[in-house]
């Protein structure tokens, strides 16, 4: 509203009846109705491109939406379902991402509650003893003859509005927006923290599996090696090999050794991380986990669009509605530039007797606008106004970058994806060849058309090639997780 308009209705110096304020404040309603201080919301350009990476996206509509797929769905191993619910149960950052929803909700709630008048009833009751020195102060008269003093009860009864603001500026709206903004961003921000807590027990569960897989493979190549171990230190005795080949086969015994050691600390690792995400013991009633091979036939997921994120992801819808509070405070702070305007007033009834409270001698009101406008405040109100448009300007870099940041971990994993199976598919290949390879080694050997180290040289490389055939297993398993917390998976059940 324009400042002549203002002054239309608020002239200084004007001495103004109750009737005038009345049609002032009306007519101020009236220009008000539609006034909104606070900046329209408008989403931010996308500041990434429109698609995903063709060169691994494959077809955005192929498959499922993650959306559509409940975590329980989502993953096949029993084992690690019952893992997620019991984190879901007791995990103890999630219970504090829980209770800052209620606290969120609280504050909220006492915001929207400056919207609406508070009415309250007053009851009082007291006795007054009036000596003759103030009576003779005041003016009021003399004492009776031989009266010192005068004692009276007084009682009253009311019902009040105390200060309650005409929000005609928006100011207590904009407000109590912001708070619900921020309510309801602390819900999505609980969400984005529960899908995290998926995707942390389930690569860590990932983490452990692999962990399992690779010492049972660790000990079984101990057992080989030591029973070679032993059939090189006979045929040592025999005369029949040197020295060489039987340190040659220990340095292998002790490789496989050194690797099954690092192994079982990486397990008892991942265990009590796994343990602090369930937030308590995991127990041993749980059912039996998968293979590592069987963890990647996981549902086909779509990839979709980027702009498909934006109401899929409870971080980037987190984001934006901190965005819309930082608006709504903008409003407010705006606000705080015009008069606030306020009403009091209360209905009763006060008498000096108890029995003729009620009655119609005994009425009593009183009823007052009030209008305050700081005329100087040495910029305070400009300095909380552009705090508002420095917090709103840092909210929307914030939005921006969460999207930004879904983009890059749902391209990171479509990249995965498609690779990481590419990789695993070259990986067995490998093994396979490798395995071939020591079993030719080992009959060239006992042929005796090699000598001993095309034996170490094979048995090593099959090793190694084995574990990292585990590694990228899991790597590829937990990759598909990720992928699917990224698309907003998860969040609906």
């Amino acid at each position: 509203m324009s400042s002549r308009n203002l002054r239309r209705i608020f002239r200084p110096g004007q001495r103004m009846s109750s009737r005038v304020m009345v049609r002032a404040l009306a007519a101020a309603s009236i220009l008000l109705a539609g006034c909104q201080l606070a900046p329209r919301h408008e989403r931010p350009v996308l500041p990434t491109e429109s698609e995903f990476p063709a060169a691994y996206a494959g077809d955005a509509a192929l498959g499922k939406a993650a959306t559509a797929i409940g975590w329980r769905d989502f993953f096949p191993d029993p084992r690690l379902k019952a893992l997620i619910e019991l984190a879901l149960q007791r995990n103890r950052d999630l219970s504090v991402a829980v209770s800052q929803i209620d606290e969120a909700r609280g504050l909220y709630h006492i915001q929207r509650a400056d919207r609406l008048p508070t009415i309250g009833v007053k009851g009082d009751a007291s006795r007054n003893r009036v000596g003759s020195s103030s009576i003779s102060a005041t003016g009021a008269g003399e004492l009776p003859p031989g009266t010192s003093s005068i004692t009276f009860d007084s009682y009253s009864v009311s019902v009040g509005l105390s200060a309650f603001e005409l929000d005609f500026w928006g100011r207590v709206r904009n407000l109590s927006a912001a708070a619900r903004n921020q309510y309801l961003g602390t819900v999505e921000a609980a969400r984005a923290f529960r899908l995290s807590l998926i995707r942390d027990v389930a690569s860590t569960y990932l983490a452990s599996l692999e962990a399992s897989e690779r010492i049972q493979l660790a000990e079984a190549t101990v057992q080989s090696r030591n029973d070679g171990v032993r059939i090189a230190k006979r045929r040592l005795d025999a005369g029949v090999t040197s020295a060489l080949d039987f340190h040659q086969t220990e340095t292998l015994l002790t490789q496989a050794e050194t690797e099954l050691a690092a192994l079982r600390q990486t397990k008892a690792q991942s265990d009590n991380l796994l343990a602090v995400l369930v937030g308590g013991p995991v127990g041993s009633t749980l059912p039996d986990a998968l293979p590592l091979v069987q963890q990647a036939g996981l549902a086909a997921i779509a990839s979709g669009l980027p702009s498909e994120l934006l109401n899929a992801r409870p971080d980037i819808l987190a984001a934006e509605d901190r965005l819309r509070a930082s608006r709504a405070n903008i409003g407010a702070a705006r606000a705080a530039f015009f008069p606030s305007i306020s009403l009091t007033g209360s209905f009763g009834y006060a008498s000096t007797e108890l029995s003729n409270l009620v009655s119609d001698d005994g009425l009593t009101w009183n009823f007052g606008p009030s209008i305050d406008l700081p005329i100087f405040d040495f910029g305070r109100r400009r300095g909380n106004l552009d705090v508002a448009k420095a917090r709103e300007n840092i909210a929307v870099a914030t939005y921006e970058r969460a999207i930004q940041t879904g983009f890059q971990e749902v391209s990171d994993a479509l990249a995965g994806r498609r690779y990481l199976a590419e990789q695993v598919a070259a990986q067995e290949r490998g093994t396979f060849a490798q395995r071939q390879i020591a079993n030719l080694a080992r009959t060239r050997y006992r042929e005796g058309v090699v000598d001993y180290l095309q034996v170490l040289d094979a048995e090593r490389n099959l090793f190694a090639a084995e574990q990292a055939l585990l590694q990228v297993r899991r790597a590829e398993a937990a990759n598909l997780v990720t992928l699917y917390i990224a698309l907003g998976g998860g969040a609906t059940q």
